[in-house]
């Protein structure tokens, strides 16, 4: 390969080579004398059908009931903080294991859901995945949260 200078590409010397012709002509022959005919490989038969991606709606829609779910843990936690608050200041008395337990299991529950509920149905329809997420979103509903409020009253 012969040195070039920096200024090349600023000149218009060389245009005149035939082997930059653009001709359908010149086109064809390169076509033919470059690329070989590929052997043609057999396709392999696929028994399942590949799933499509998801769509725009359906990111969007997750995105927003992940964080429906996000907002139902944090209820679960202030919840849970004012009612053993109460529960204690009512009765006097701690609040049990059980009591400490359940709560636990309660604020961690919405983020099992929507794990498994997006695991679960991994091969399914579409239509299946958000029927399970919507009744995620109904049944673990922060009661606690909702009733005693975050002021406690």
């Amino acid at each position: 390969m012969a040195a070039r200078d920096e200024d090349d590409a600023f000149r218009w010397d060389g245009d005149d080579d035939p082997t930059l012709s653009v001709t359908p002509d010149a086109v064809a022959s390169s076509a033919a004398v470059t690329a070989p005919e590929p052997d043609p490989v057999p396709e392999e038969p696929r028994d399942e059908q590949e799933p499509a991606g998801i769509g725009n709606v359906a990111l969007v829609a997750y995105g927003v009931l992940g964080g429906v779910y996000a907002l139902w843990t944090a209820g679960w936690v202030i919840g849970a903080l004012r009612l053993k608050g109460r529960i204690e200041g009512l009765s006097g008395s701690v609040a049990d294991v059980m009591f400490q337990g359940t709560m636990v299991l309660a604020i961690i529950a919405p983020a099992i859901w929507f794990l498994v509920s997006l695991l679960g149905t991994r091969g399914k329809q579409a239509w299946q995945r958000f029927l399970w997420l919507g009744i995620g979103v109904l049944v673990l509903i922060p009661w606690p949260f909702v009733m005693v409020g975050v002021i406690g009253q």
